[in-house]
């Protein structure tokens, strides 16, 4: 109050109220959102550059030869043919041959390697003296290059010399050696039993991750209210890393779809047992047609992008119903 009795209002007050009235916070907040997003972009611009030259390109160049008649012998004579290419890919019983073969070994096998990685991921999750020594020689298989591995378990497969018909011989399992990477019916389930070995440590891995961050105080409330370990893991553990796991699996399942090296040299190429990606490379390198090739490699990339659509599709709907 002053002399008068007129009230008089403080400067910092006044000066505060001014400068909501010029800035209101939501103008602030959606500024500084802004700037975030552009240091964002700017920080990401190398690295899109980098990806954009490595990898969008030759996609690119991939897509734009499936549409040719372009061959390795003569890239300049490329001449466009439309969707020719993909008409005799579709055609080609060879092609759907690879194509079923793709799929079963993805769904045996990252069904095997989740069902296992489970396992040793709740084994090493408990605590036992070595348990240090167990988690790193866990990873062991996932560490060797898929090559080497797929040459080492190619020599125990081997009819005559392998280990793995000695093993069968000495138990009584079967009568003779068994080929086991050329014989049609029997290289799905050598490959598949390769990848198994090889890829069970990644999900082991990543599941080990996921149930190390769940609270120990639910398992602890669950001992008291007298729930086996069963029904703990069915209605407590995989509720709490069902996102985890779906994560892990649709990593393995994209990996699994385009997967080569493993065919390729555990089944020298053959047209029985070869998949999607092994087929297009033999249309490209051994048969020099460079435009078939790039159709069968375009149409293995579009059933990666469908999968990956779905994921994202149901990761939504399911954070939506979460929420």
């Amino acid at each position: 109050m002053s002399a008068t009795g007129v009230p008089v209002t403080p400067a910092s007050s006044t000066g505060a109220e001014s400068i909501k009235k010029e800035v209101p916070p939501p103008a602030r907040s959606s500024l500084l959102e802004r700037q975030r997003v552009r240091s964002a972009w700017l920080f990401l611009l190398p690295t899109l550059v980098v990806l954009a030259g490595v990898a969008g390109w030759p996609l690119l160049r991939t897509f734009w030869f499936a549409f040719t008649d372009a061959n390795l012998s003569d890239l300049e004579a490329a001449q466009y043919v439309g969707v020719d290419n993909f008409i005799l890919v579709m055609e080609d019983p060879t092609w759907w041959r690879s194509v079923w073969n793709t799929f079963r070994f993805t769904g045996i096998s990252v069904a095997l390697e989740t069902v296992l990685g489970m396992i040793i991921a709740l084994t090493l999750n408990t605590r036992f003296p070595g348990r240090g020594i167990m988690r790193a020689a866990v990873l062991v298989p996932w560490a060797i290059p898929t090559v080497v591995s797929a040459r080492m378990w190619g020599w125990m497969f081997h009819d005559v010399y392998g280990v793995i018909n000695a093993m069968l011989l000495s138990v009584g399992l079967i009568s003779q050696p068994m080929a086991w990477t050329a014989d049609p019916s029997l290289s799905m389930a050598a490959i598949i039993a390769v990848d198994v070995w090889k890829t069970t440590p990644f999900m082991a891995l990543l599941l080990l991750a996921a149930l190390q961050m769940l609270p120990e105080e639910i398992y602890e409330a669950a001992k008291l209210d007298g729930a086996n370990r069963v029904r703990v893991f069915f209605q407590i553990t995989l509720p709490l890393i069902r996102g985890p796991m779906l994560v892990a699996i649709i990593f393995r399942v994209l990996d699994a779809l385009r997967v080569f090296d493993l065919f390729y040299v555990l089944t020298t190429n053959s047209s029985e047992s070869m998949s999607m990606a092994v087929y297009a490379r033999q249309q490209m390198f051994e048969f020099q047609d460079l435009g078939l090739g790039a159709a069968a490699a375009s149409l293995l990339f579009a059933v990666i992008a469908l999968f990956t659509v779905a994921y994202l599709s149901l990761a939504r709907v399911t954070a939506e119903e979460a929420a």
